[in-house]
């Protein structure tokens, strides 16, 4: 049986990104698929990677809980907004402080190569947008897409899904149910 893991990296709870993770959570469990979430935001730990890749910074307890249940789950699904053209500070302080050497992959000493450590995982990014998904790729080059799917792919997570959901900030009522049918069907599909 497949086993997901949910990761929202938006940090308010009353979000769209909220909204969809749970809709794709729901989406899943009526396949009988195992699905875990982790709201970033409910873990204590330090944004920052403060000695950068000098000195390793303790993880926190929440931190090793976290890298326990992505090593457990076969598919990640992120779900985060898109601010300045990238994810949110909260995320990327998780990734940051959790895709460690040594944890999801493994420098090769003399090589720009490195050995991923989380090879036969997949994923699925859902981002939500303030302005069309083609704008954004066309005009912006997608910055947190690339940052987001080129990172994952360093530690063997392959393939990687992109789904966008936008335009966000007009979005009536009616929209954003729609939104929420899209992720539930995808969770279904376990896509």
């Amino acid at each position: 049986m497949k086993k997901i893991l949910i990761i929202d990296g938006h940090p308010n709870e009353n979000s769209l990104c909220y909204a969809l993770a749970e809709a794709y959570r729901v989406g899943a469990v009526k396949q009988g698929v195992e699905v875990k979430k982790l709201r970033i935001a409910d873990l204590d730990f330090n944004l920052n990677l403060r000695f950068g890749y000098q000195k390793r910074t303790e993880l926190e307890p929440d931190l090793l809980e976290a890298f326990d249940l992505l090593q457990w789950a076969d598919h990640w699904v992120w779900v985060h907004p898109v601010w300045w053209s990238g994810i949110p500070a909260l995320m990327k302080g998780f990734i940051d402080r959790l895709f460690l050497p040594g944890f999801t992959y493994e420098p090769i000493i003399g090589s720009l190569r490195v050995k991923p450590l989380m090879k036969g995982k997949t994923a699925h990014i859902i981002a939500t947008l303030d302005q069309p998904s083609w704008y954004y790729r066309l005009f912006s080059k997608a910055p947190s897409e690339y940052q987001m799917k080129e990172s994952l792919k360093l530690c063997g997570v392959k393939p990687i899904r992109m789904t966008y959901i936008g335009i966000v900030k007009d979005a009536s009522a009616i929209q954003r149910e729609k939104w929420l049918d899209k992720v539930r069907n995808l969770g279904q599909k376990q896509l």
